[in-house]
């Protein structure tokens, strides 16, 4: 396991639209998560928690300042380097966006082979192991439909975790559970990555989960606006 930063962030900067219509919306970003850390990200809608989790995942490109993750710096990264890094990345979304058509462990299957450090012959075994740990050992072969919210919700976290990730993102992961299931999700997530040593990055509207992070970080207006005292966030 890799001892560098999970995420390092220097001056970041982002805007949409182009010409007139241009707007930022990420000013002066600095942040660093160091491994094993639970941080939860909040902020009101348009805060620009979003934009941020999507330039971390890199699933947007990045136009100003240096974005390190995993090591890679992603500012000017070609193809090949963002989809090597996608692959090191869990991602868990409000919509689980499970394969109807296939098992849950199909579902979590389809992650695991995209990791080319997972032997193709220890797969399935792979998954159905993680898909106990998070308490689906007896639903490994039902479809989504035949499944709870927050069953569906489990899967999508076996399926972020099965590659043993570095570095785990979850945007509003609890937002369409019930208080019980998302309580569950969130202690699930955290002590499976706990375990695995991974840092978890939790964008959040859901104040019901916040005793589980490390630290707290708030965005304001596309700004760190307040973090803890010992977290490392230059202004």
């Amino acid at each position: 396991m890799s001892k560098l930063s999970p995420i390092k962030i220097n001056s970041l900067n982002h805007y949409f639209g182009k010409g007139s219509l241009k707007k930022q919306v990420l000013f002066n970003i600095n942040l660093q998560v160091q491994p094993g850390q639970v941080i939860i990200l909040m902020g009101q809608s348009g805060s620009g928690k979003t934009t941020l989790l999507t330039l971390i995942g890199g699933l947007r490109s990045v136009q100003e300042g240096n974005l390190q993750v995993l090591g890679q710096e992603l500012n000017k990264a070609n193809t090949d380097q963002l989809i090597k890094i996608r692959r090191k990345i869990g991602y868990i979304f409000q919509a689980h966006n499970l394969l109807t058509f296939l098992t849950a462990s199909q579902n979590v299957q389809m992650s695991a082979k995209l990791n080319k450090n997972i032997p193709s012959k220890e797969i399935a075994q792979r998954c159905n192991t993680m898909l106990e740990a998070v308490g689906l050992g007896n639903r490994v072969n039902y479809y989504p439909d035949a499944l709870s919210g927050g069953q569906k919700q489990r899967v999508a976290i076996a399926r972020a975790l099965v590659g043993n990730p570095e570095l785990v993102l979850a945007d509003e992961p609890t937002a369409a559970l019930d208080s019980h299931s998302g309580r569950d999700v969130v202690n699930l997530l955290h002590k499976l990555a706990k375990e695995q040593n991974c840092a978890i990055l939790i964008v959040t509207h859901d104040n019901r989960i916040l005793d589980i992070a490390d630290k707290i970080i708030y965005m304001e207006d596309g700004q760190l606006a307040i973090s803890d005292s010992n977290f490392h966030v230059q202004q």
